[in-house]
């Protein structure tokens, strides 16, 4: 069997919102509550932390062990390298990319676009080459492989940077597909990732409202809340997702 590893990049380097992964939500870092929302995957076979070689993302190896999910420290700017790393250390067939900035990641979406991957027969998929989900629910998987040839491949900083945006640049050599929304999830307008104070500010709202210790947020029920107070949404409504 192919073992399915989700890699989540993680640092406490953000030029918008320093230190935000481990930033306390409802008595609980965040990057703690991303990682409970994986493990209720049913396609992932093991979650692995990617960080730094640097001093200061030594509190994520810290709450990684912690919350008993395993770690991988390599290059702060060519994340592509730490990918690789990690995938090789831990023997990765198929790979889901993940950033540490979505405390709401939702493992029912995150498992449809894994086995829609697993039936189409292609080097990559996500559910954002056109964005039909909200920002925040973002989910991309590709084979090892692919990483490989990537790494092979790619030599400008960008491509170094962003993991997947050769394969996606270049679909003369990979084969690609994308997931699409379907209600009540076609909100592409909706901004639930953390990258600065405003999207935290959302955030605290969203937890304070439906989070329950011991459990995790079902994202039906964020999708509600949305309907019912639209008001939420425009706490983050102006803030622009940084350019590649």
């Amino acid at each position: 069997m192919a073992k399915v590893v989700c890699i989540v990049q993680a640092r406490m380097g953000s030029s918008r919102l320093p230190g935000k992964v481990l930033k306390d939500l409802m008595g609980k870092p965040m990057l703690a509550h991303l990682v409970d929302r994986l493990k209720m995957s049913k396609t992932i076979d093991e979650v692995v932390i990617a960080t730094t070689t640097k001093d200061s993302d030594q509190p994520i190896i810290h709450l990684a062990e912690k919350c008993q999910v395993q770690w991988f420290a390599g290059a702060e700017d060519d994340v592509l390298s730490r990918y690789l790393g990690a995938a090789q250390q831990y023997s990765a067939d198929i790979i889901i990319r993940v950033t540490s900035d979505c405390p709401l990641i939702d493992p029912g979406t995150l498992d449809q676009v894994v086995e829609y991957y697993l039936q189409a027969g292609v080097d990559y998929v996500s559910n954002t080459m056109e964005r039909t989900f909200p920002r925040g629910l973002d989910v991309e998987v590709f084979s090892y492989e692919s990483l490989k040839r990537v790494s092979e491949l790619a030599t400008d900083i960008s491509s170094r940077e962003h993991v997947t945006l050769y394969m996606y640049r270049h679909p003369e050599l990979f084969t690609l597909a994308n997931v699409v929304a379907q209600p009540p999830f076609d909100r592409p307008d909706l901004r639930i990732c953390v990258d600065t104070e405003e999207d935290f500010v959302l955030m605290r709202e969203i937890y304070e409202v439906l989070y329950r210790p011991g459990g995790i947020i079902d994202i039906g029920e964020v999708m509600s809340l949305f309907a019912i107070k639209p008001e939420l949404a425009k706490i983050n409504a102006h803030i622009e997702q940084k350019k590649v």
